[in-house]
């Protein structure tokens, strides 16, 4: 893989001020995206953010760089990363750009990018994007200069395309709580689901610029589960930021997971014949799901961790579903990106179709004992991964399980963390293991 200065698995990321995340920056990452997407007459991009302050002002960076580059920016406002996806294929825009950090908080923003096809953009055009930032920027003739516009109607179209892939007449009777982390769906999450007859119980609607992910969504889901429980919802659906995760909660308000979510819809599409391929994974969704998918007859192939990864491996394979753990549900059958509303409305179909719970629909799966630690690097994490002591100790524990569990340690591809994952059937030998390795990782870093 071509090493890259600043594009990470999904974007380039970083803290607000800090490189990459600069204002001079985003203005000449706006004008090299222009150039290497073609610019002049009719070239056109979409741009979309979640709820952060900052957003405004890469927002106007970038409107700036690509005005410079010659190419039209239609601004579409606080919106979903999905919504941005879609509606650039819907609107045939050459790109689609997210001002957003996803999941961090609102210290941190970045930026990412579609294609026309509403899928992202190939490392190799990223590379060409990274070659472009280098070369001194020019700014094109004043009449060849490109415009900026909002999409007044933006949220509304994209609330209309969720609405379809829902597979049922409605959702009358039901009563959600949903959680939006008060960042890009903070408008149009709760819509979606009351425009189809739910009761809508709803939570993170009241972003501040500052509070985004902040004690709630889909890494914060304390207040998610309590609300289900006193509100006698039949459950949850947590959003993040940007609204490309969503994870869930039961009628008991048990957590249920991205490996348990595509177990749902996984089922059901074998059962309905409307399983293309394999479904896809990644190094890190649970034994538990693999063993459950080799009961239906449904392969699970595992890819690094980090959605494009599993978006690669579907396309290769020629399978529409794959995940994470962490939320992002991919299902090519009826979109071309992780989507948190579009999947939770593939779980309500099955519900509705089968007129059972959402504890009851995730029993078919039973979750191995997952630990998973994340251990802050101040330098290279592949240094200390390729250290001789954490070598050893992962050999150590990997002898001990003998078989009976998994080892995973991987650099995060968004934050400066060596992730430590340990996996088995016991839950005291789990989290042991798991602390031992990560005391191991923390004394090479220090």
């Amino acid at each position: 893989m071509v090493s890259r200065k600043y594009f990470g698995t999904d974007g380039v990321r970083g803290r607000v001020g800090q490189s990459p995340m600069t204002p001079d920056f985003a203005l000449k990452l706006g004008w090299a995206a222009g150039r290497v997407l073609g610019g002049g007459s009719g070239t056109r991009v979409l741009i979309g953010k979640d709820t952060r302050r900052s957003g405004y002002l890469f927002e106007s960076a970038l409107e700036a760089g690509f005005a410079a580059a010659g190419v039209e920016s239609d601004l579409l406002g606080p919106l979903p990363t999905p919504g941005v996806a879609y509606l650039t294929r819907a609107l045939r825009a050459q790109a689609g750009v997210v001002i957003s950090a996803s999941h961090n908080p609102h210290h941190d923003n970045g930026v990412k990018f579609f294609g026309a096809d509403g899928g992202k953009l190939s490392d190799a055009v990223e590379q060409e994007i990274e070659a472009m930032l280098d070369v001194p920027m020019a700014c094109v003739a004043p009449e060849d200069l490109g415009r900026a516009k909002r999409i007044d109607d933006a949220a509304g179209r994209y609330i209309e395309f969720c609405k379809g892939t829902f597979g049922e007449r409605s959702l009358n009777g039901m009563r959600l709580v949903v959680d939006c982390a008060n960042g890009a769906a903070y408008r149009v999450g709760p819509a979606v689901f009351e425009e189809l007859g739910a009761s809508v119980v709803a939570l993170g609607v009241q972003p501040d610029g500052l509070n985004i992910n902040l004690g709630c969504g889909s890494t914060h889901m304390d207040l998610l589960r309590a609300r289900v429980r006193d509100s006698g919802a039949q459950l949850g659906i947590a959003l993040d930021g940007d609204a490309d995760r969503c994870l869930m909660v039961d009628e008991h308000g048990n957590e249920v997971d991205g490996d348990q979510i595509l177990y749902i819809i996984a089922r059901s599409r074998v059962a309905n014949g409307g399983l293309a391929g394999p479904v896809v994974g990644t190094q890190m969704s649970n034994l538990g799901l693999e063993h459950a998918l080799g009961r239906l007859g449904a392969p699970l192939l595992r890819a690094k961790v980090g959605d494009r990864y599993v978006m690669e491996m579907l396309k290769a394979h020629g399978g529409v579903l794959g995940g994470e753990t962490s939320g992002h549900t991919i299902c090519l059958d009826k979109t071309t990106t992780g989507d948190g509303i579009v999947t939770a409305l593939q779980v309500l179909t099955v519900l509705v179709r089968e007129g059972r719970g959402l504890a009851d629909a995730a029993a078919g799966m039973n979750k191995y004992p997952q630990v998973l630690i994340n251990v802050p690097v101040s330098g290279a994490a592949d240094q200390a991964l390729k250290a001789p002591a954490v070598a050893a100790a992962r050999a150590e524990v990997e002898a001990q399980l003998r078989g009976r569990g998994r080892v995973l340690l991987r650099a995060s591809g968004t934050e400066p963390l060596i992730r430590v994952m340990v996996e088995a059937e016991d839950p005291d030998e789990t989290r042991r293991a798991a602390e031992y390795l990560a005391n191991c990782v923390r004394e090479v870093c220090r």
